[in-house]
């Protein structure tokens, strides 16, 4: 099993759902990076269920450091922190132990692991582990922020509703920091709310688009070929559960473009050379061109769902039906915006390091 991501600045996951705790490791991140806690908790506030578009499982997600942190700083030692799982009901999954769930990872995992995995609330697969993520991408997040890179996703489609596009980016990023339901436009808000409510009526769930914009990324950050900036990052992104898809800038919409409305002219801007258009996103050959990183994430409806399915049983291979109980989101998307903020976040660290350095991040004060 492969739990770590990243050359430079790496972070690797450990847990399961239903264990007694989920935790990450944060490993090459500068010495001296300031840790605060409060701005950790209000990131870890905007991952949190809430209401009736969220899982009625309710987490304090109260964070211990056990190494890497002294004197509120970075010491550049790895960074390890535990989550205690606190909210959990195992008995929920005994009886379809070998049910497969539609669209979960139940008997992948099986397959893979040869029925060794804790399969209660999906185990290792579980969304649960996002939580440590958004933990350590919050430092990595205030890293970036003291080198005057911000990032910022909202909620660009829920089911057929659609958010207005980002305008002023500096100022949309500022408010999207502080939404717990990540929009841009406040008066779609209530109607994709009530989407999501009717559909947990229904025992059913929905999807939706993110997108994500950073400012401030200098030009020439990134590789050619194997480590493009779109291939770490879509690498990274597709580790987060029910992401099902990934494009930057026009993205598919490059399909039905001429050359000549695709391409992003030149111009030089307050002496600097920025493009006209961002239609590629901020990266041209796989490397950053200094215009804001612009990239979109698909998130598919959450599997669980109260709604009799057709199944498996794989222990006994016969056909079942199954009817899903227990405790889930009807849609995980306005949840999932953190979890992207926070792994763009640790890309973008890994990135910057390989690039400039591993002190790039080290504040020029010392002791």
């Amino acid at each position: 099993m492969k739990n770590t991501f990243g050359s430079s600045v790496s972070v690797t996951l450990f847990g399961e759902s239903h264990g007694p705790f989920v935790g990450a490791v944060l490993d090459g991140l500068a010495p001296g990076i300031q840790v605060d806690e409060d701005k950790i908790r209000q990131k870890m506030s905007l991952r949190s269920a809430f209401g009736k578009v969220s899982t009625a499982r309710r987490e304090s997600d109260a964070i211990q450091f056990v190494s890497g942190v002294f004197n509120g700083k970075t010491t550049g030692s790895p960074l390890c922190i535990l989550i205690k799982n606190t909210d959990v009901r195992s008995n929920d999954y005994t009886k379809s132990r070998f049910l497969a769930r539609p669209g979960h990872a139940d008997y992948t995992a099986y397959c893979k692991y040869h029925g060794s995995e804790d399969y209660r609330g999906g185990g290792h697969f579980s969304g649960r582990l996002t939580a440590p993520l958004v933990a350590v991408g919050a430092i990595a997040s205030a890293a970036l922020e003291e080198k005057g890179i911000v990032i910022g996703t909202h909620v660009k489609q829920c089911g057929r509703l659609t958010d207005r596009d980002f305008s002023d980016l500096q100022s949309d990023l500022r408010m999207l920091s502080q939404k717990q339901f990540a929009v841009l436009d406040d008066r779609i808000e209530d109607e994709m709310i009530r989407l999501i409510e009717a559909a947990a009526a229904e025992k059913d769930s929905v999807g939706g688009i993110l997108e994500t914009a950073v400012c401030g990324l200098p030009a020439g950050v990134g590789e050619p070929w194997f480590d493009t900036v779109e291939g770490l990052l879509s690498h990274m992104l597709f580790s987060i559960p029910a992401v099902k898809g990934v494009e930057f800038g026009a993205g598919f919409g490059f399909a039905v473009l001429c050359g000549s409305k695709a391409n992003d002219p030149y111009a030089v801007q307050d002496g600097k050379i920025v493009t006209k258009t961002n239609n590629n996103g901020g990266v041209n050959g796989g490397i950053t061109n200094g215009m804001p990183l612009v990239f979109r994430t698909a998130v598919k409806p959450t599997p669980s769902i109260g709604i009799k399915q057709e199944t498996v049983d794989f222990l006994q291979k016969v056909d079942a039906d199954l009817e899903i109980i227990g405790r889930h989101d009807p849609a995980v998307i306005h949840r999932a915006r953190i979890v992207v903020d926070s792994v763009t976040a640790l890309v973008l660290c890994d990135l910057l390091s390989l690039r400039y350095g591993t002190d790039y991040f080290a504040p020029s004060e010392t002791i």
